[in-house]
């Protein structure tokens, strides 16, 4: 261990050899106020009278299939605020400091911290002093939260209470069970209901069978729905909405097609939550442009998307990677009107993170921000990580040195300082790297296998071989495993390290990876024989995992011919066609003819253009015709860690060989020709002017 503790500290008291310090700080005011009581609005008053049908909640407010939205508010009863009857109850109500409402929620809170018995419930409401109606009782449990004593509270109330609809209070006590997902005690308290006498009404069939479906008990929420009829209780659109769902999931489609097609002919049953079911119908089983048919549908018909319509459609457009309709959709949103939360916010940003639309999801990051919804860790890491593929090493300076302020639970995590090492590794920035990794030892953080990656790679650019050796000893050291891609991250090291150091990195691959180690020495002998090297090569693509094989042929390739490999780099882009790993490198049509190079390395691009040469040679020496376009797709990005882009190494080794090809202007990443300008090239040019070297 004394070999790594002297570069790599594991304690406060070691510090990293030539530490220097870049940092931007900013200060960011964000305010999130919550009220655990909230005033009544001015024109919808909760006043408390004695008739249950106009104070009981219902979940007719939200769409029970629906729950990609923040928590809906209390019910409350619309008045007149005009009249005087209703001034004064809002002048008396902001006159009183410790109100009924405060003290009907405190109770409820009691309630909820008190022990887990009917007893200790019994004690707290007998000890009230002041008369609890039978609409109090329905608040009161509406705003509990531990299902179990919410079934003791609605016991008491029974027992003390005369209600004149004893159904409702059944309904608010059903909803807390709901949200608790606790459906034997939802079947028990059911039994209850109909003991005492109390006949139920949609309201609790609708709770009912939306607590079967959020249990993903889609067969128990069919088997209510079907018991509503014999109670005489019609289903109500928003019971239609949940059975959309409860119905596709117990795997009778056609009956959920039927419920929704109803809904679309019934102009009472145009709910936006029944297109919202379908719309997570379909991103549940893939369908994505299906549930985008059904959110146009749905706007055909008049009906306006709601918020959570809108989150789930964004979040179906994140999961089917279409991060330029989630754009759109939320653009269309904040047009209609419709205030973005938290859900919405988050489902966007990490949405242009992964496509690397940095100024979108910057855009987004500080409009939300400014509207007071915090950012958790998760969020804050996705941004450092954008910014780490895209190289913004500022903009992720001022984001981490703003997560250090922020309240535990947004501070930065391990993840947090790989994503900042990585920025500063990316960009070459050695000595901000190694501060940062030094803070995050000191912070208490152990090394994850994607930082030491980080490191290695930094290094790697900087050419200090002896420090990667350093960080293989760490890791070893600490036990890390170390699985394919760290070790393809050696491999790309190696391809950029100079002769007398690269004997060094051969032998920390082959710590890590004795296949992969031993083909290294295989390829760098002058008297491997070709057919051992492809023997060993298959061997090499047997051993590691399908999503490294296609970044280890890329490097094996460059480093071919980097020390003048040819042969062997023809044989190991042969093997990758062969099997599949290069795929799709050409694509030939009646009127173009493309050689699709993105995502290939600089060597590997080279010889794909090779062979695509031939091709086309061939093609000409049958005598047959050429499409009239021929064109190289390169896309428009830069390798990470530094390296030019693929287009820009393509274009001057076309100009070397007089290809003649140009960049097409409206078409970012690619190069074009005519099947004239190829012919004349193919005919001109020899062989040996496509001999290859990186």
């Amino acid at each position: 261990m004394a070999a790594t503790s002297q570069f790599f500290p594991l304690s406060s008291s070691l510090q990293w050899k030539n530490r220097g310090t870049t940092s931007v700080t900013t200060t960011t005011s964000s305010i999130n106020l919550q009220f655990k009581h909230k005033r009544p609005n001015i024109c919808s008053l909760q006043v408390f009278i004695s008739d249950p049908q106009t104070t009981a909640p219902t979940d007719e407010q939200s769409s029970p299939s629906i729950t990609a939205s923040e928590p809906a508010p209390r019910f409350s009863i619309w008045i007149n605020p005009n009249s005087k009857k209703s001034k004064e109850a809002i002048l008396a109500q902001a006159k009183l400091p410790d109100g009924r409402l405060v003290r009907l929620t405190g109770l409820a809170s009691s309630l909820d911290k008190s022990e887990p018995s009917e007893q200790a419930v019994s004690a707290i409401l007998s000890a009230q002093t002041f008369p609890i109606s039978e609409a109090d009782a329905v608040l009161v449990i509406d705003n509990m939260t531990c299902p179990g004593n919410a079934v003791f509270a609605l016991r008491w109330f029974l027992r003390n209470i005369q209600f004149n609809k004893k159904a409702i209070l059944y309904n608010v006590t059903f909803k807390a069970l709901r949200k608790a997902k606790k459906w034997p005690q939802v079947e028990s308290l059911w039994d209850e209901m109909l003991k005492s006498g109390t006949k139920p009404d949609s309201i609790t069939f609708t709770t009912i069978i939306s607590c079967a479906r959020q249990c993903d008990m889609p067969d128990k929420a069919i088997e209510w729905f079907e018991k509503m009829l014999s109670f005489g209780c019609k289903p109500s659109r928003f019971t239609s909405s949940a059975m959309i769902t409860a119905y596709w999931h117990a795997g009778q489609s056609e009956k959920a097609l039927e419920l929704y097609n109803q809904a679309r002919s019934k102009k009472d049953q145009l709910f936006e939550g029944a297109f919202g079911s379908m719309i997570s119908i379909y991103s549940k089983s893939g369908n994505f442009d299906a549930a985008m048919n059904v959110f146009e549908e749905m706007k055909a018909l008049g009906v306006h998307p709601n918020l959570p319509t809108y989150n789930l459609l964004l979040n179906s457009m994140h999961k089917a990677g279409r991060p330029w309709q989630v754009k759109t959709i939320y653009t269309e949103m904040r047009n209609n009107g419709v205030v973005p939360n938290r859900y919405t916010y988050a489902v966007a940003i990490r949405a242009y993170c992964k496509a690397r639309y940095w100024r979108d999801a910057l855009a987004l990051y500080q409009e939300m921000k400014a509207a007071g919804l915090g950012l958790d860790v998760i969020l804050y890491n996705h941004l450092l990580a954008m910014c780490a593929d895209v190289g913004l090493v500022k903009e992720a300076e001022e984001i981490f040195d703003e997560m250090k302020k922020l309240p535990v639970g947004s501070r930065p995590d391990s993840w947090s300082y790989s994503a900042i090492i990585t920025v500063y590794c990316c960009s070459g920035q050695v000595l901000q790297a190694e501060q940062l990794f030094s803070e995050m030892l000191d912070a208490g953080f152990k090394p994850t296998i994607y930082v030491l990656t980080s490191m290695i790679q930094c290094y790697g650019i900087a050419k200090q071989a002896d420090d990667v050796v350093r960080v293989i000893d760490m890791l070893l050291e600490l036990q890390i495993e170390p699985d394919d891609r760290f070790c393809g991250c050696l491999l790309h090291v190696a391809k950029n390290t100079p002769s007398e150091d690269l004997g060094k990195i051969i032998n920390c691959i082959d710590r890590i990876n004795p296949i992969v180690g031993s083909f290294m020495k295989v390829l760098l002998d002058e008297n491997t024989l070709v057919q051992v090297f492809q023997e060993r090569a298959k061997e090499l693509f047997d051993s590691v995992s399908d999503v490294v094989k296609k970044p280890y042929c890329n490097c094996l390739i460059d480093i071919c011919l980097k020390f003048e490999r040819t042969e062997w780099a023809r044989v190991l882009f042969d093997l990758a066609v062969e099997f599949q790993i290069y795929y799709n490198l050409q694509e030939r049509q009646e009127k173009e003819w493309i050689l699709q190079v993105k995502g290939l390395s600089c060597g590997a691009a080279l010889m794909a253009l090779h062979a695509w040469r031939d091709d086309v040679a061939e093609v000409l020496q049958k005598g047959e015709d050429l499409p009239p376009v021929l064109g190289i797709q390169t896309g428009h990005g830069k390798h990470v860690y530094g390296e030019k882009s693929l287009a820009s190494m393509l274009k001057e080794r076309l100009l070397e060989i007089n290809a003649p090809f140009h960049e097409a202007p409206e078409k970012l990443g690619w190069l074009l020709t005519t099947d004239v300008a190829v012919k004349v090239w193919i005919e001109g040019a020899q062989k040996s002017e496509l001999m290859f070297a990186v």
